[in-house]
């Protein structure tokens, strides 16, 4: 398995923004070959630290996801999104592959 996550700092008062930005997301990746799971992380002490984790059955299937016309457009929209301080956010990305359950 592999494992990405994608954590950014957005103000503590915009934390519940975000939120439900991912609450309400377009689900395009869910369609992917080799996608197993999203899960949306907000750390417990510091509640502007936001982590977008996605599980993948491979780092390859990761990859395709990642070069895929549907990412860039994901992608591409979040530039343009009204709020410029969120959207100028650049996340720190992690990637991970499990080696052991």
């Amino acid at each position: 398995m592999f494992i990405v996550h994608s954590t950014f700092p957005v103000p503590d008062k915009k934390a519940d923004e975000v939120i439900n930005i991912y609450k309400n997301r377009s689900r395009l990746v869910d369609k992917n070959h080799g996608f197993i799971r999203f899960l949306l992380l907000q750390n417990e002490k510091n509640k502007g630290e936001i982590t977008v984790q996605l599980e993948w059955e491979t780092k390859e299937d990761y990859l395709k996801w990642v070069r895929s016309t549907e990412y860039k457009d994901i992608h591409e929209l979040e530039k343009k999104y009204p709020d410029k301080e969120l959207a100028s956010i650049i996340p720190t990305v992690k990637q991970f592959t499990v080696v052991a359950k």
